[in-house]
Parts: C-alpha cells; structure tokens; sequence
C-alpha cells in the first residue's frame, strides 16, 4: 500500500482526486494539506511514498514547497498537478524536485498514467503544457495529445473562470478554424468569454456565427431539440463537430 499525501487549498479538487485514488487499491490518501508550509510539515510526519501538489498554494508556493519536502524527505516523490501549462513552470517543478507534471484540466485521463510513471521514477510530462522540450527525454514520458474528433465525455473541475475560459477555447479553436461546426453551452459571460478569447486569436467569430458554425446555448436552458437541429446540419454539411 502506497502512501498518498494530497495538497490543494481547494477542497472539491482534492475531493475530486480522492475519490480517484479510493478506486486504486495499492494507493491511500493519508492526509491533505491546504498550504505549501502545512504540507512541508506533513511530509515529514507522515513520510507519504508519493505527495500531489499544486503550485497556487497560500503561505509557501508549491515550487518552493517541493523543493524544500526534496531537501528534508528524499523518498518521497513529488507530482504537480496544476493548471498552469507554461513548459517554463514544468522545467522549474522538475528542477525543484518533482518527478511529473499534470494540467488539472487533464487530470481525469491523465492523473493515474502520470501517478504509475513517477512511482517508477519516470518523468510525467502532460500533454496540455505548452513550450519546447525539456530535455531528457530518455527518460521522459509524454502524454500523447488528445484526438479531437473523438466522441466521448469528460468531467473537468476548475479553479476559476479564466481556467474554464482558457480549455474551453483552447478545446475548441482547432475545429472552428478548419470551419467545422462548434457547440458552447456554457452561462452567457462565460459564452462571452470565449468568444473573445478566440477573436483574439485570430478566429473571425461573426462569420461562424452568422454561417452557424458557432452556437452557444445557455446551459440553465433546455436546448436539445436546437442541439440536435445543429448537429444534423452540420453533419449533412459534412463538417466535424466540436461540443464543449
């Protein structure tokens, strides 16, 4: 059995992967910690096998956290799992002492993978961080990047607006750029929000709209007749459909 130590300063989040780790019966959560510093101290009283850790913590970052759990537990292996998906805050994880790195957007297929490869003293790169490589790849492991035109579901949990924003966007301008038909349910400023954030990225949003490439719903509202409307105009289009 594993010792697992959990440090997030958001409770559904680490809710959320405790009851990930519950289903794995060679893992069990043995303490949470909400802070960089109660989670220092913890490492040393409980001397987890693994501790999970997110960077935004209060009191003590989750860099420096790590880098001082490294310094007084050096059995302990360190896995960050947050929604920053700069490659320069990777690097700077991994130079602080930890063995992986996973988006929390990406946690749902990703977090177990990334679990098993540090166990084994792999590196754990996700897939959604973004930047060059950061050498070593010997002995790096990469999650493969996610099909986009795959049918299937997934529960996400985010810390705030500007996550949801940023993967939403992220998830669908792929497909809106190559004009295949997008769908947003989502609260109208959060609908607003991704509208821009894709205008700012060079996605003429009006011609989609207006071509009925680009449909947002209200996600308080029952739309399903106007869901299945869409898609089976696009599909006699032949255009792909992206859902988020």
């Amino acid at each position: 059995m594993l010792r697992v130590l959990l440090v997030d300063d958001y409770e559904p989040w680490r809710v959320f992967v405790a009851s990930m780790i519950q289903n794995q019966t060679e893992l069990r959560v043995v303490g949470e910690a909400t802070d960089g510093l109660e989670a220092v101290q913890l490492a040393q009283q409980l001397k987890p096998d693994l501790i999970l850790l997110d960077i935004g913590l209060p009191n003590l970052n989750g860099l420096e956290a790590a880098h001082r759990i490294r310094e007084l537990c050096p059995p302990a292996k360190i896995l960050i799992v947050s929604e920053n998906r700069s490659r320069d805050i990777a690097e700077a994880a991994l130079r602080a002492g930890a063995g992986g790195y996973v988006i929390k957007s990406s946690a749902a297929t990703e977090l177990l993978p990334a679990i098993a490869a540090v166990l084994q003293g792999k590196r754990f790169l996700s897939a959604g961080s973004s930047g060059p490589p950061l050498g070593d790849e010997e002995h790096e492991h990469t999650a493969p990047p996610r099909r986009q035109n795959v049918e299937h579901h997934e529960i996400r949990f985010y810390a705030n607006d500007a996550a949801l924003v940023d993967d939403f966007a992220s998830f669908l301008e792929p497909s809106a750029k190559k004009g295949h038909a997008v769908i947003v349910i989502a609260t109208e400023s959060h609908r607003n929000d991704i509208l821009r954030r894709l205008q700012g990225d060079g996605l003429d949003t009006s011609i989609a709209v207006r071509q009925k490439r680009y449909i947002g719903l209200d996600v308080a509202d029952s739309h399903l007749p106007l869901i299945e409307q869409a898609i089976k105009a696009a599909t006699e289009k032949g255009l792909h459909i992206a859902v988020g």
